[in-house]
């Protein structure tokens, strides 16, 4: 898999503003933007973007995920300390 195709997944599936994804093929890091994560719990948050990749992690096409979630508030006052 690559980052593109990650990246269109989690913004289509989870209506996103925006998501950044990099990674080396099967370890990857995504940092998700979106409204759908006002109120969510961590763990909550966590298991939103892990529901529509879990098809590429059960067949090892994804095998590690490192998530950061954001709404867009979150990401206007934090996105200076990511290096965007």
């Amino acid at each position: 898999m690559d980052n593109s195709e990650i990246q269109q997944i989690l913004i289509s599936a989870l209506n996103l503003q925006d998501a950044h994804v990099t990674g080396d093929g099967s370890h990857f890091q995504v940092i998700a933007i979106g409204d759908v994560f006002a109120g969510m719990s961590r763990v909550k948050q966590q298991q939103t973007v892990y529901a529509p990749l879990m098809e590429y992690i059960s067949d090892n096409r994804i095998h590690a995920l490192s998530i950061k979630v954001y709404t867009p508030e979150e990401w206007q006052r934090d996105r200076k300390l990511n290096g965007f």
